[in-house]
């Protein structure tokens, strides 16, 4: 018996579960869609909830907390929504007054987002329940597995830009 179903063995998965997640030829990606839909679904049913805000609405918040200035574009290539969803997206939480748009100097055409105080203000109010429910789901692990699980996990993510599909992040990012 593997070390990952010792674990599991004594939470109350039914055998499916249990099976998908461990039995699984494609493990990795079963356990780590498995995990996302357990801190996706109930964070962005709430952001729908308490602010009426769509996922992919939230998403554009978000990556602009991260990085203001981008555009619908690298948010599109980011997070693999299409961009006719953040398109859409993009005009309704500008309307409600949570972005800005602002055209770009070397190309009037582009528009580059900016969260309004009041887009700051919502996403500040949002941050301590993704925050609280990450460190939730990390509270099993010591200090230095998280460390250890955050460095494996870049380097899976890193990899698939070194894939043969030719992907590579739209701006350079320094390695942390």
């Amino acid at each position: 018996m593997s070390v990952d179903t010792q674990l599991l063995g004594s939470r109350d998965l039914d055998a499916f579960t249990h099976a998908r997640l461990w039995r699984n030829p494609c493990g990795f990606a079963a356990r780590f869609n498995y995990l996302s839909l357990r801190y996706n679904t109930p964070l962005y049913g709430w952001v729908e909830e308490q602010f009426g805000l769509s996922r992919a609405e939230f998403v554009v918040i978000y990556s602009l907390g991260i990085m203001d200035g981008l555009t619908a574009s690298e948010i599109a290539t980011s997070t693999a929504f299409p961009k006719n969803t953040l398109s859409r997206a993009v005009n309704r939480i500008a309307k409600l007054g949570l972005i800005q748009r602002i055209a770009g100097e070397a190309d009037r055409r582009q528009q580059h987002l900016r969260l309004t105080p009041k887009g700051r203000a919502l996403l500040q109010q949002a941050m301590p329940r993704f925050v609280g429910l990450e460190a939730e789901m990390l509270a099993p692990l010591s200090l230095v597995e998280q460390e250890t699980l955050s460095a494996l996990m870049a380097k899976v993510v890193l990899a698939m830009f070194d894939s043969s599909t030719g992907e590579k992040p739209s701006r350079s990012v320094p390695p942390s």
